[in-house]
């Protein structure tokens, strides 16, 4: 890399990536589209915490990491968290071998126990970045984030720190629970009435309305050989299949919030209840939003997930 490209990464924005890795495979596709904008100097990934309490999600996110050229990147993972439950499409990569017995994809990491405790790892990253400079993406539970609100300090730590949370999660079309509230209610509930900054929801509609189609993920990243994120997708479900892009919205708009891909409803304060329901009411005074969605808009938001996701590594 060159002297002004490092100079240019330096100065671009820190993202924290929190994640329930495992669960669904546009986890796999949102951490590759950070790759990418990363290579091109507009964030600078500083760390990646897991929220799906699953021996084989930290190995496969460091795999990935690896696999883009920035084994560095610390993972962290969430202690007693939720859906423990095995996951093909983290396990299968990470235990692939190649004739001579090596791994087809290199990882520092060889379980989760391996990994750091989320919520301390969270703490030290925030602790090193520039206030008001860090814009965190969490596209799984809340739990971490959640105990990291437990202390005023850290508390504190979060108002002078983080820019933005950019979240997946919640539904603001139909009265319908969502999967990352549902299954951790008091997180979800704690981190819409506690976080003392700026929330921007992508909701359930928003990547349901956009498909990651199967054909790109058949030829658009054919330019390796091996790719985690595809053997991730082939081992998610059958293929060929469509998959919404939920988490990768979340991501870009967090990197790109600027771009006019996404519109924002107006402020206003948003809360989660015991059955996994969210709920926004209007107030000019809060700092709550969610994305929304136009036909103009789909087609440029879609190609740019799908370009950027599939961009080949440095």
């Amino acid at each position: 890399m060159s002297l002004a490209a490092c100079a240019a990464l330096a100065q671009s924005t820190p993202v924290i990536f929190d994640t329930d890795m495992g669960n669904d495979v546009d986890d796999a596709l949102a951490l590759a589209m950070l790759h990418a904008l990363e290579s091109r100097a507009e964030c600078r990934l500083i760390g990646v915490t897991i929220t799906k309490d699953n021996p084989w999600a930290a190995p496969y996110v460091d795999l990935v990491n690896t696999f883009y050229g920035r084994a560095n990147i610390p993972v962290g993972m969430v202690k007693g968290g939720v859906t423990p439950e095995a996951s093909p499409m983290i396990q299968v990569p990470a235990e692939r071998r190649r004739a001579d017995g090596s791994m087809v994809y290199p990882r520092r990491l060889a379980s989760g126990g391996e990994a750091l405790e989320a919520v301390a790892l969270l703490r030290r990253l925030l602790a090193a970045e520039k206030d008001g400079s860090v814009v965190i993406v969490q596209v799984g539970f809340s739990t971490n984030l959640a105990r990291l609100l437990d202390t005023p300090e850290d508390l504190e730590l979060v108002k002078r720190k983080v820019k933005l949370l950019s979240v997946m999660a919640g539904n603001f079309v139909q009265p319908k629970s969502e999967f990352n509230v549902e299954r951790d209610t008091a997180s979800a509930r704690k981190l819409f009435d506690r976080w003392p900054g700026e929330i921007v929801v992508s909701g359930f509609e928003i990547g349901q309305a956009l498909l990651f189609p199967a054909a790109a993920i058949e030829k658009d990243f054919a330019w390796a050989g091996d790719h985690p994120v595809v053997d991730a997708y082939r081992s998610y479900k059958k293929m060929p299949y469509d998959r919404p892009t939920w988490d990768l919205t979340a991501a870009l708009y967090a990197v790109r919030p600027d771009a006019g891909y996404f519109g924002l409803s107006p402020r206003g304060k948003i809360s989660s209840d015991d059955k996994g329901l969210t709920h926004f009411q209007a107030d000019p005074a809060g700092r709550r939003r969610y994305l929304v969605l136009n036909e103009a808009q789909r087609a440029r938001v879609l190609e740019s997930m799908i370009l950027l996701s599939s961009q080949p590594r440095n």
